[in-house]
């Protein structure tokens, strides 16, 4: 990734993400992200919403993008990750428009340095798959103002293992989702048959510099390691179960998962008529039933009605509050 006189000068023929556009994304917003060279602030924010050990007491600074390089029928995040794109909703959850632009690298280290200066002890990265140079610069600048918060890259892991690769020394929790592990499926609901292939090797390449261990402060917040994410989805459940037999069986049963129950549809979704409503509680138990089973040993699980607690709204300053 090269950034010289503040362009980005791979984002001229992108090859990025496992989409490999080839498109100029420093002429214009374009490729199948449809964002360009700058850095597209949804929110900055602080956010108390996250496992235990990542938000701690207090909460961690969440820098969450517009745009995705994936379009999941279901996505949670709608308001934002559809930005710029052909379908994208002109209102937000509530009727409102969410206020989105590019910002410079300097506005954002200002913005997160304020928070840090307050005493928050994290920055998470919240779907930075599609802008991992405008991420990392902004790590840099960050490091050379002289603060070394901890990193936590939040992704969707449909990236490719290299870009995971020249994170090692820039981030230090990962917190990877693995959507699903079925060609049919990923192409299904989030338009990505590779899906699978591309996280496989993504999350390994990150339990290969992580492993299982979390490293925790004195207050019990994490400084270093590996969290898997998984969302079970209404009518999906044997694919849930599929998902955790692949991490047993090739990652390991040591490595933390977080079983996330927090589904709900939203004005957006589309697709599979069991989309249109949240997570039956017996779903849930059969595939928290099939973790212990399989020998998984670390890490959270959600309350049944915690669907209840994860609606945003980006048309708002705090979206989660």
């Amino acid at each position: 990734m090269v950034y010289r006189h503040g362009i980005y000068t791979d984002l001229a023929d992108c090859t990025l993400c496992p989409r490999n556009c080839h498109a100029n994304r420093i002429e214009k917003p374009s490729g199948y992200c449809h964002t360009g060279a700058g850095i597209p602030v949804a929110s900055i924010c602080i956010h108390r919403g996250e496992e235990p050990v990542i938000s701690g007491k207090k909460g961690i600074i969440n820098l969450f993008f517009a745009g995705c390089n994936l379009r999941c029928v279901f996505c949670q995040n709608y308001e934002i990750s559809f930005y710029g794109k052909p379908e994208s909703l002109k209102y937000g959850l509530y009727g409102k428009q969410p206020e989105i632009r590019d910002w410079s690298v300097r506005e954002v280290a200002d913005t997160i340095a304020e928070q840090l200066d307050a005493g928050y002890h994290a920055v998470g990265f919240v779907s930075p798959s599609h802008v991992a140079p405008q991420a990392v610069a902004v790590i840099r600048e960050l490091h050379n103002r002289g603060y070394h918060p901890v990193i936590v890259w939040n992704t969707n892991a449909y990236e490719k293992a290299e870009t995971i690769r020249m994170l090692d020394s820039l981030v230090d929790v990962y917190l990877p989702d693995f959507k699903y592990i079925t060609p049919s499926v990923a192409r299904e609901l989030s338009d990505a048959e590779d899906y699978p292939l591309y996280a496989a090797a993504t999350i390994s390449e990150m339990y290969r510099q992580r492993g299982n261990r979390l490293h925790l402060s004195e207050d019990g917040t994490v400084q270093r390691g590996l969290i898997i994410r998984h969302l079970v989805i209404p009518g999906f459940i044997e694919e849930s179960k599929k998902v955790l037999r692949f991490i047993a069986e090739n990652i390991s049963t040591g490595v933390y998962i977080s079983l996330m129950s927090q589904y709900y549809p939203t004005p957006f979704t589309r697709g599979p008529v069991s989309l249109q409503r949240t997570l039956y509680e017996e779903e849930y138990e059969t595939i928290k039933e099939e973790m212990y089973r399989l020998g998984f040993r670390n890490g959270w699980i959600q309350d049944i009605g915690s669907h209840f607690h994860y609606r945003p709204d980006f048309s708002r300053e705090h979206p989660f509050e």
